[in-house]
């Protein structure tokens, strides 16, 4: 299943027979199958059949993208709106990262029929809509055990597991990239292992919080969460180095590769997430470590903390050390570095792991972990979170 990712003004999306078809003057469409991405080079000219490219770069002639052309073969004149064609059945979602795009009521309906979630973001990553069907998540028994879980243990029980699996996580990154700093840089190393010491001294603090519910215990989370970050963003720190100007974590606004390539992709995994949640029958505005706000998706916040640092912190951390540029220009990344920093990211959701003695996509954890958060809320086995094998 390809997660095709639209980011070109001037698109329009539909649908003919059984098949996603994207239309527009000079489109580019970013078909990611675990591996690179694929650009269209419209701007040369008579292009040769498009394939997609799996993750070991082979080319795949078998799964042919067209490209329309006149009954003789010949490429129809530069006047005609570019096409492109996938078959529905091989998409597994669907991410519009561009203004200008449109879409057809054809398309919607087909992607609501299949499962096929369309999500929107904004320049810099932040999701702002997400469009699926509500009868995909007709559920009431687990929403219910879900509101009642908040007052009482079973919501400090979630809180802690995503503290302490946050942390593990961690750790286990810091670890995973430290071990080349080992013999290459051995105070670097030392100082990177203190880090390390100080995240897991407070994953065991979070062990020992206990509560009756999750508001006596909230602000001891919180607190404990906080101060492994300081940790663990000196580490990220020590391990760029001096690749590219990084000083410490930042959210909203950030205007420096490192945080702007996090932010977007945060907000690629956020849709994941949310995607989840929904089929898992949840309600995503209900969370246990994150306060209720009105329009702020507080499980969705929960169930992301598990998920940042082996997914989206690994892809852009690679990239960096890697020596791949990571550019900006009026504040924001480029058109090239957010295709780079998607392309990263999907590929390691793609990746495999060893989840509970058995091989999964990391995609499918998180919907595995959505399912087991919602059988531990309705009085099932202990919720045990993702842990990160480096």
């Amino acid at each position: 299943m390809e997660s095709v990712i639209v980011g070109s003004p001037g698109c329009f999306l539909g649908k003919t027979s059984e098949r996603l078809v994207v239309r527009g003057p000079r489109p580019r469409l970013d078909l990611i199958e675990g591996g690179p991405q694929l650009q269209l080079p419209f701007d040369l000219p008579a292009p040769p059949p498009l394939t997609l490219i799996t993750s070991s770069g082979s080319r795949t002639p078998e799964t042919p993208l067209r490209r329309r052309r006149a009954p003789d073969g010949t490429p129809l004149p530069k006047t005609t709106p570019d096409q492109i064609e996938l078959p529905l059945f091989r998409v597994g979602e669907i991410v519009i990262t561009s203004g200008g795009v449109t879409l057809s009521s054809d398309l919607i309906e087909a992607c609501c029929e299949r499962g096929i979630r369309v999500s929107f973001l904004s320049s810099t990553g932040k999701p702002f809509a997400m469009l699926s069907s509500p009868m995909l998540t007709a559920t009431v028994e687990t929403r219910r055990a879900q509101m009642a879980a908040y007052g009482d243990q079973r919501g400090c029980e979630v809180a802690r597991a995503i503290v302490r699996g946050k942390l593990g996580n961690q750790a286990a990154v810091l670890k995973y990239f430290g071990k080349y700093q080992k013999t290459k840089d051995p105070p670097a190393h030392e100082t990177l292992m203190k880090a390390v010491k100080g995240i897991e001294s407070l994953r065991a603090d979070a062990a020992r919080l206990d509560g009756a519910s999750i508001d006596e215990t909230r602000g001891g989370f919180l607190a404990i969460e906080g101060a492994a970050g300081r940790h663990y963003w000196s580490g990220v720190r020590i391990l760029i180095g001096s690749r590219v100007a990084f000083e410490t974590r930042e959210h909203r606004g950030a205007t420096d590769p490192v945080n702007s390539a996090l932010n977007y992709g945060y907000g690629i995994l956020y849709t994941q997430i949310w995607g989840a949640v929904m089929n898992a029958g949840l309600e995503p505005f209900a969370g246990f470590l994150h306060v209720d706000r009105p329009g702020k998706p507080s499980l969705v916040l929960d169930l992301i903390e598990e998920f940042r640092q082996p997914i989206v912190d690994r892809a852009v951390m690679a990239l960096v050390t890697k020596g791949s540029s990571i550019d900006m220009t009026g504040g924001m990344l480029t058109d090239t570095s957010r295709r780079a920093v998607a392309a990263a990211v999907i590929e390691r959701m793609e990746g495999e792991v060893t989840f509970r003695g058995r091989k999964h996509r990391i995609k499918s954890v998180v919907q595995i972990q959505a399912r087991n958060l919602a059988s531990f809320l309705r009085g099932g086995a202990a919720y045990k979170t993702f842990a990160f094998k480096w």
